[in-house]
């Protein structure tokens, strides 16, 4: 048995790590991982930039050293085998070594780098190339498409290979987007445009319709972009995406075209001072609220090292989280006003999951808040569970970005954003749901928890695992991450009183049977004769944990949760629980690891096993079984 000293020692530090991180304004800012896959494109985008503009937006010299560094940063970043993966602690992968490949092409430093090219192809050729790129991404074309389009500008692939996207369409209505199930997901929009712009430039459709069509689509479609485009200049924030319109306007010749130039701007302003880049400038507001529910679930008693009460030092970042609130109809994805996107920059777009987790940090703020102050959260509450709500899925799940838009990957409902949902919703149900009819309020809360619920047995796998959307583990076969999926899933369960319920069992005991070697989650068996084994992640022990901290007892849980938490308190005693995991995904399959994670996952666990009786919101009224009738899965 675990000494109880020991476990609250491990949580004071584990606190103190997390408290001591905060930003001077009171949230929490984090710090991505370096993307040798964002490195790639801005290299390549700012290297077609520095060819074809006329005035660049930066002096030359700076778009040389910017260029030059990039290259460099991608000369001391391939992995043994050939390849490059997303991150310094990632396998190799085909899309982000021919991104590599293409951008040392453009940047004109091929010649001194013959060598790593020569690899580069080798490691290309031996894992299928362009027909495994296709593969990989299959019909969705959200990043195919930019990938190859990157390496046609290179030279390295033929035009014919870049399937034409239309962008003619994009000066749609969001809605009627969805309802034509694009090739793109939605959040793809400025890409839809410039690549498609790129593809017609340089391979226009032999049908002469089509040619005039999308001739006399380009300028509403280039205004649509520019619409689109936020005041930083980066779209969603996020380097690749930024990067491969800024390519593809440079790559037409129109490389001064303001949303190009503005492009630039963003991606000078975005290096690393080792010259690279990350996939997203931050996740501010998804790190901070991770922060705030994680430190809400331990004991209050405790003080950080400044002598600051807990309640105090949530307290200081409301004004924050309440600032990051959108409010009004957002140009990217024309997301109603209420939601919270994952930084307060202002790329960011409103989501399901970002929504969800200022709600529950919002709820667990209020519990100690000022009167004045529980007015400011009720009314944020209010438009975001309005927000929420509306979300939902005809299949009872959520997606990310927008209903009913498609069963793409990243836009189709998911498991851990339906789980995040439920447990808002639950936390504020019968408190504020912004209506002067609280009882028709109240039951649609009810119904929306019971068709998610109904979504979540749906989905459930047959061993009792749930797969989640935006969490991987690059070390298994589909890349999927059932720990963290089931761990999330029954969390949902746990905080609606829900644990004793089929779907709950049949996870629980799943969870409990996946613990390694370590005694932790995440480990992997050495992949062959020369290979270490892999060691359990921080991330996905602290997640298994408190998801089992709730479960029903018995032997099995019991061994399983005392061997994790007693992984999680050496972890945090020999300080490797600083160590973060690349279990991130970002658009289109985009691994990173975020320096925040294991923090705020061990502080989450360890705060549930000394103080198990803290509150968690609202008893669902919902029944273990749902009797609520299950539509069929669709994303609409």
């Amino acid at each position: 048995m675990l000494d109880p000293g020991r476990l609250q020692r491990a949580y004071q530090t584990a606190r103190r790590d997390l408290l001591a991180e905060r930003h001077a304004s009171g949230h929490w800012v984090g710090e991505l991982s370096s993307s040798a896959l964002s490195t790639a494109t801005a290299t390549s985008a700012l290297a077609l930039v520095r060819r074809h503009a006329i005035g660049p937006p930066c002096a030359p010299e700076v778009l040389d050293g910017l260029v030059e560094r990039g290259v460099e940063c991608l000369a001391r970043s391939p992995n043994a085998d050939g390849g490059w993966g997303d991150t310094d602690k990632s396998l190799s992968n085909v899309a982000t070594t021919m991104l590599a490949r293409a951008a040392i092409v453009l940047a004109g430093a091929a010649g001194r780098h013959a060598g790593l090219l020569a690899r580069a192809e080798e490691y290309l050729s031996a894992r299928g190339g362009i027909p495994a790129l296709k593969a990989r991404y299959g019909k969705d074309k959200t990043f195919a498409v930019p990938i190859l389009t990157n390496c046609a500008l290179a030279g390295l692939v033929p035009w014919a290979e870049v399937a034409p996207l239309p962008f003619e369409l994009a000066s749609l209505p969001n809605k009627l987007l969805g309802l034509l199930r694009l090739p793109v997901v939605s959040y793809a929009i400025p890409a839809l445009v410039a690549i498609g712009q790129a593809r017609y430039f340089h391979a226009r459709p032999r049908n002469p319709i089509a040619r005039l069509v999308r001739r006399l689509a380009i300028p509403s479609s280039l205004r649509t972009l520019e619409r689109m485009q936020p005041a930083s200049g980066g779209f969603l924030e996020a380097t690749p995406l930024t990067s491969f319109v800024v390519m593809s306007l440079a790559g037409t010749g129109r490389a001064d075209h303001s949303v190009a130039r503005r492009g630039v701007e963003f991606l000078a302003r975005s290096v690393r001072p080792d010259g690279s880049w990350p996939i997203d400038t931050n996740l501010a507001t998804w790190t901070t609220t991770l922060a705030i529910n994680a430190l809400a679930g331990g004991p209050s008693s405790a003080a950080d090292a400044a002598g600051a009460e807990p309640e105090d030092d949530l307290a200081a970042c409301l004004d924050w989280l309440l600032s990051c609130q959108h409010q009004q109809v957002h140009p990217l994805s024309s997301a109603a006003p209420g939601g919270w996107g994952w930084t307060d920059l202002s790329g960011a777009v409103p989501d399901a999951d970002d929504t969800s987790g200022a709600l529950l940090a919002l709820a667990a703020m209020r519990r100690r808040a000022p009167a004045e102050a529980c007015r400011r959260i009720d009314a944020a509450a209010q438009a975001g569970l309005r927000w929420l709500l509306g979300l939902q899925n005809a299949d009872g799940g959520w997606p990310t970005f927008c209903r009913g838009w498609g069963n793409l990957p990243f836009d189709r409902s998911g498991v851990d954003l339906t789980a995040h949902a439920l447990r808002a919703i639950g936390a504020w149900q019968g408190m504020v749901l912004g209506t002067s009819r609280p009882a028709i309020a109240l039951q649609a809360a009810q119904r929306a928890i019971g068709r998610g619920l109904d979504y979540l047995a749906r989905v459930q796998q047959p061993d009792g695992s749930w797969l989640p959307l935006w969490f991987g583990n690059q070390h298994r076969p589909d890349e999927s991450n059932p720990v963290y999926g089931t761990a999330r899933a029954l969390l949902a369960y746990r905080d609606l009183g829900l644990t004793a319920s089929e779907p709950a069992r049949r996870g629980v005991a799943w969870l409990a049977g996946q613990g390694d070697a370590e005694g932790g989650w995440g480990g992997q068996p050495p992949r062959g004769p020369g290979h270490a084994p892999r060691l359990s992640s921080t991330e996905q022990t602290a997640a298994a944990v408190e998801a089992l901290l709730a479960a029903e007892p018995h032997r099995t849980v019991q061994s399983a949760l005392e061997q994790g938490l007693s992984w999680l308190v050496r972890a945090v005693e020999s300080r490797r629980y600083r160590e973060a995991s690349p279990i991130g995904l970002y658009f289109a399959r985009l691994w990173y690891y975020e320096r925040l994670y294991p923090l705020c996952f061990t502080v989450s666990a360890l705060g549930r096993a000394v103080h198990p009786n803290q509150p968690l919101g609202q008893p669902s009224t919902i029944p273990p079984e749902s009797s609520y009738r299950t539509v069929p899965e669709t994303a609409g």
